[in-house]
């Protein structure tokens, strides 16, 4: 019949595997989602930078810059021609931020990408992912990669935030002592 700690050392061999597992599954995710994700921040560039054409092909045959051509706009006293030069500021202004955000993507490292894409994250574009991102089994060095920092990281927590932690905060009392 086995031992009580034989079964807890079964016990916790299990937990260690489903932990390995899940910490791959999840965190080779991340590959995944970043991918789908700039994907998504690639069309709305491509959307932004046509709107941008249109734009400066209009400045071009009003014979302006378009910098000029805001700044005229902007200036106008309808104030629906006055907000026209607001929205192709605001688009030029949004062409230069997913150029820098798909940039800054493209071309970082496989440890900083994390880092990268967190700093660059648009909330509008992430919503967008997270409703139609398909989970996909990563088979590229990075994803492996990820993978293997998930299990890291889970059994990390779960051996030194759940086991070693509060063991260190049970209570042991110290030798009884006799009367005096």
């Amino acid at each position: 019949m086995p031992s009580g700690r034989s079964f807890l050392g079964v016990f916790d061999s299990l937990i260690d595997r489903i932990l390995c597992v899940l910490g791959a599954v999840l965190f080779s995710q991340g590959p995944e989602f970043m991918q789908q994700y700039l994907q998504r921040l690639g069309g709305h560039l491509d959307e932004v930078r046509r709107q941008l054409a249109i734009f400066q092909d209009t400045a071009a045959k009003a014979g302006v810059m378009l910098d000029h051509f805001i700044q005229q706009t902007g200036a106008n006293p309808d104030p629906g021609v006055a907000r026209l030069g607001g929205v192709m500021s605001d688009t030029m202004e949004r062409v230069g931020s997913l150029q820098s955000a798909h940039d800054a993507l493209m071309h970082s490292a496989l440890w900083e990408r994390p880092f990268v894409f967190l700093r660059h994250l648009d909330l509008e574009i992430t919503r967008a992912t997270c409703t139609i991102y398909q989970p996909a089994v990563p088979t590229t060095l990075e994803g492996l990669a990820y993978a293997m920092a998930g299990m890291l990281v889970f059994l990390a927590i779960y051996h030194f935030a759940l086991k070693r932690v509060p063991a260190l905060f049970r209570w042991h009392p110290g030798p009884v002592k006799g009367p005096a």
